[in-house]
């Protein structure tokens, strides 16, 4: 069961250049959004209300839509403007002729839609993925498509124990991952996960962006993971015996990354893995990005290969174990959200 009342993102900014009609299915709702000629965003249902015809195939007239079915035009709110041919009739538009218009929002790069009820739309409830738009920070933006539910990615993201294995030759490096055990805080929409890793080998992933010289380092991860499922993350390494504020070798890392359920077993990744913009160049930041573009990969074959075993035996169980904390705390949140939007509520519970 989908929380409807949250913004998901459903592009990044880069998307919507140049007049283009963007298509993308959000909770199994098709939805087009482009940028009107004032620069403002218009998020419309992509389908037709006369015989569904996707919008997104159709032509912008102006801030317009024109569907290329039977040639309906609507404008930037949903609303039918125009049915070729009904003045000979002497008939008036219908008044409820129109598609749905989902609230939208640009905030640091990424469009974010409301696919719930749009007197809930609170921009406040914007994640605040900082890096994503701010000068001290440079990366490159990312998405992936998944074949699989998405709930099976923030398991993934809520339990950095898998980084040992999945990622031993790329973002892990170490054992002691999976070995330390993380600090877990109730949100009011979320959780946050702190997980330090002392006395560790750099990890493979490391020297695209600094070389320790065979030092080991200790490593941090700490991030908030949100509704419906956005991580905002600090993660680093500096060399033992450096000290805790002492960033002259250490390597320091700001990542956004948000999951978008497309339909119940497919969803949009959208993520990003920035670098302080003083340490590294252009070629720094492409190199964590191809890095991460290769870890990511690792991540999506692996959770593939879970989903087609899980949709195999559809009542097998899997069992809680200690390094779930973080994502069993998550699942639940999100299922009192959705049994409370269910008996009428706004999907407002604490954590």
């Amino acid at each position: 069961m989908f929380v409807r009342n949250c913004w998901y993102v459903i592009a990044w900014e880069h998307e919507l250049a140049d007049g283009a009609l963007l298509a993308r299915r959000v909770l199994d709702e098709p939805i087009v959004v482009y940028r009107t000629s004032s620069g403002a965003l218009s998020a419309l249902e992509d389908r037709c209300c006369h015989r569904h015809a996707p919008l997104s195939a159709g032509r912008r007239e102006g801030d317009d839509l024109r569907c290329m079915y039977h040639g309906l035009r609507f404008d930037a709110s949903g609303h039918c403007v125009e049915i070729p041919g009904i003045a000979a009739t002497g008939a008036k538009l219908p008044a409820k002729l129109r598609v749905r218009s989902y609230p939208v929002a640009l905030h640091r790069k990424w469009v974010f839609v409301w696919m719930g009820d749009p007197a809930q739309a609170d921009v406040n409830l914007l994640p605040d993925n900082y890096s994503c738009d701010h000068p001290d920070w440079r990366y490159l933006p990312g998405y992936l498509h998944y074949d699989t539910p998405y709930e099976l990615i923030c398991d993934n993201l809520l339990d950095f124990s898998h980084l040992s294995y999945v990622h031993e030759q790329t973002l892990g490096g170490s054992v002691e991952i999976a070995q330390s055990h993380p600090v877990i805080e109730a949100l009011p929409r979320g959780v946050r996960v702190r997980r330090h890793v002392p006395n560790v080998p750099p990890p493979p992933y490391y020297a695209k962006v600094r070389d320790f010289g065979g030092a080991r380092v200790n490593r941090w991860f700490i991030y908030d993971f949100v509704m419906p499922g956005i991580l905002l993350m600090e993660s680093g390494g500096r060399p033992v015996g450096d000290a805790p504020d002492d960033d002259r070798r250490a390597v320091r890392l700001h990542s956004c990354q948000a999951l978008t359920p497309e339909t119940a077993t497919s969803t949009h990744y959208f993520f990003q893995q920035a670098h302080r913009a003083d340490a590294g160049d252009a070629a720094i930041t492409r190199g964590i990005h191809e890095q991460l573009l290769v870890a990511f990969e690792e991540d999506r074959r692996m959770i593939t290969a879970q989903h087609r075993n899980l949709a195999a035996d559809a009542a097998a169980h899997m069992q809680v174990l200690w390094m779930d904390a973080a994502l069993v705390q998550f699942r639940r949140l999100k299922e009192r959200m959705a049994r409370e939007e269910a008996r009428g509520g706004v999907g407002e519970v604490s954590g």
